[in-house]
């Protein structure tokens, strides 16, 4: 079968690419169909996230392993396309250049059978014209009160038990020790 994918760059402006690409291909496969896509020069790294209905962010799959111990993390090379997406799982994000975070949302639009002197993957349709540089991301919170979680959690009395730094003793410290 064909995975057929709309792949929206994270931007104002409509951005989008759809590609299509054999179900058993994987995600370093699409992960290829993107950047070329795209215009990118395949040079950067780059992951996948998976992610629920509502775009939330879930697991990493990186382009590369990059753990602690050799070949212990799976990476995009160890993942077929129909193992994590499918008509019911249908999201998934990708990052290409941590430097300057180009966010693509990938949606699976449709699963067809393959056409007869195609060859996948396969640009279907390209919409707009990419920019010179990734889109700025707002990675601040919609509440101007960046403290208003925790609120509760301290009161007046906590706020001011440093005020009195030349009672050290009561606290327990040796200024001695001190380097």
């Amino acid at each position: 079968m064909v995975y057929k994918f709309r792949v929206i760059l994270d931007a104002e402006e409509d951005i989008f690419r759809d590609i299509a690409i054999m179900e058993d291909d994987t995600l370093e496969d699409l992960h290829n169909a993107i950047v070329n896509a795209f215009g990118f020069d395949g040079t950067e790294l780059a992951s996948f996230y998976t992610c629920d209905d509502e775009w939330i962010q879930e697991d990493e799959i990186p382009l590369f392993d990059t753990g602690d111990v050799a070949g212990e993390q799976k990476t995009m090379a160890d993942y077929p396309l129909n193992s994590l997406l499918d008509l019911d799982r249908t999201k998934i994000i990708y990052v290409y250049d941590f430097m300057n975070m180009w966010t693509f949302f990938v949606e699976l639009a449709a699963i067809d059978q393959p056409e007869r002197g195609v060859a996948y993957p396969d640009l279907l349709f390209a919409h707009g014209i990419m920019p010179a540089s990734a889109p700025e991301k707002d990675f601040g919170s919609d509440d101007n009160d960046l403290y208003g979680d925790f609120e509760d959690d301290y009161d007046e009395e906590d706020m001011g038990l440093f005020d009195d730094t030349d009672n050290l003793e009561d606290l327990g410290f040796d200024e001695r020790n001190w380097n």
